[in-house]
């Protein structure tokens, strides 16, 4: 078997195969595996380590193919700031969430109640919803077909507050931007199903397993998919870039941890006519422009507890960040863009440098593939939170949209979540079908991002599309143990 890509997906079918006893070969183009899990000295100061991109990870938490393989187990600890994440607004409020409920809704006031009623359902059928989320939607044993009453209510949630904006059921301002700033990592025109969807999914994790970012960096969770993959007998080559599958070893399966364009390249004239332009219609979505920053000290937030949370979404009011948002989706930079800022010292002290410096992680959602530097832009949206923010910053490297594919070939236009992330693009996801992940060739399959359940380091679309792969090309029905183990014999 072959894997091309190296991402969380990639990794999760790699060893997936790699455990069932198969033969598996994953090339990756990059010169270290990871995909969007990297963690890397960028040279802005020594001794610190930057993640490429993604940073936070309430997902790999509850996801059923990292709990099997045991990350803990493994050596990698998951650690948690004070706060999941928080929402200033101007005039030095903001709202605060906690992992436990109570605590986030003692601190919303008038809106307390409202918060408990949204969540409080989903918060205490957490196992289901993630099922619905993250589960094969094929299979009758797992997914939203097992949980009807859960999928109904997640459903009704999003309709709901998609109509009212994300923010029907509350009366005051601060309640109604923290909802809308977890929504918005959708990256799309607000109001929107979608977004309600991420805000209702996300929020509920936040109260149910936190928002935790793995000691020393992301990079943690790819060193121990690598690390299983080649003790069972895989191996891993990288700095290659497949353009033609001939150029590839022969073998009974080829996994695709890539956007479907690609695969439609390598599978060149293999592939139906018909399947390859419905392939190579998937559309991608909105981008992300990203700046590496090393502060000096914390960000000194003008509200006190914004400083105890790991993540921070910056874009004011719910009318502000919709604004900011539609007019991105319109292909116009806002003039006030949303912000997601990741501070890891929060939780992990091992992450400052030897000389007390500190990382700090940030992107813009901005037009897709634009050439803009947004270091400026960022900067100005903390400093409007966060005045003297400009005096802590000791060095920084911003990243335009146009050079997200750079490190990683699926975030073309800086579009991270591998294709447009919408109501439909879920179930058609990369296109409408009863299975996403064959791509019409045998043997041939897609895994990334790009496939159900979507973006987040999870490793699902991997691991469903390796359940594929080993039942129809390897005869064999029960998905392999996953629990740390002696390496088997070479």
């Amino acid at each position: 078997m072959v894997v091309v890509g190296s991402g969380p997906n990639g990794l999760a079918a790699a060893v997936t195969c790699a455990r069932a006893g198969l033969a598996v070969l994953v090339v990756e183009a990059q010169p270290e595996p990871g995909g969007g899990a990297r963690t890397l000295d960028l040279g802005l100061a020594p001794g610190l380590v930057h993640d490429l991109c993604s940073a936070v990870h309430p997902l790999a938490v509850v996801s059923p193919f990292l709990r099997e393989l045991d990350l803990a187990a493994r050596g990698v600890e998951l650690v948690h700031a004070d706060a999941a994440y928080a929402h200033p607004l101007d005039g030095g409020r903001a709202g605060v969430v906690h992992r436990s409920l109570d605590r986030t809704v003692d601190g919303l006031d008038v809106d307390g109640p409202a918060w408990r009623r949204v969540l409080g359902p989903f918060v205490d059928h957490a196992d289901a919803l993630v099922d619905v989320v993250l589960g094969d939607r094929v299979r009758l044993a797992d997914g939203p077909l097992a949980h009807g009453p859960t999928a109904l209510r997640l459903v009704a949630g999003l309709l709901e507050q998609a109509v009212g904006g994300l923010g029907s059921r509350f009366r005051g301002d601060v309640a109604p931007a923290l909802l809308t700033g977890v929504g918005a990592h959708a990256n799309v025109r607000l109001p929107a199903p979608v977004a309600a969807g991420t805000a209702l999914v996300l929020a509920t994790l936040a109260h149910v397993s936190g928002w935790p970012v793995p000691r020393g960096g992301s990079r943690a969770i790819t060193d121990v998919l690598v690390a299983d993959l080649l003790a069972h007998g895989g191996e891993l080559v990288v700095g290659v870039t497949v353009a033609d599958l001939d150029a590839l070893p022969r073998a009974r399966a080829y996994l695709f941890d890539t956007t479907p364009r690609t695969a439609v390249r390598v599978l060149g004239r293999r592939l139906p006519p018909g399947r390859a332009r419905a392939l190579s219609r998937f559309p991608y979505g909105n981008g992300v422009a990203k700046v590496d920053l090393v502060l000096s000290g914390p960000v000194p937030w003008q509200h006190p507890a914004v400083g105890r949370a790991g993540t921070v979404h910056l874009g004011g009011s719910r009318a502000q960040i919709a604004r900011a948002e539609n007019d991105v989706a319109a292909g116009r930079h806002a003039r006030h863009p949303v912000v997601l800022v990741s501070d890891p010292t929060v939780a992990d002290p091992s992450r400052l440098g030897p000389t007390g410096l500190r990382p700090l992680w940030a992107y813009a959602h901005v037009p897709a593939g634009s050439t803009r530097d947004m270091t400026e832009a960022i900067t100005a949206q903390i400093e409007r939170f966060a005045p003297g923010f400009r005096d802590v910053v000791v060095a920084s490297r911003g990243v335009p949209a146009s050079r997200m594919s750079e490190h990683d070939a699926n975030y073309p236009g800086g579009d991270i979540g591998s294709g447009v992330v919408s109501a439909y693009r879920l179930l058609a996801r990369p296109r409408l079908a009863v299975d996403p992940y064959r791509l019409g060739v045998p043997g041939a399959y897609l895994c990334s991002a790009s496939t159900p359940p979507g973006p987040g380091v999870h490793g699902m679309s991997g691991w469903h599309a390796a359940r594929r792969a080993l039942r129809d090309r390897f005869g064999i029905t029960r998905m392999p143990d996953l629990a740390p183990a002696p390496a088997l014999p070479r």
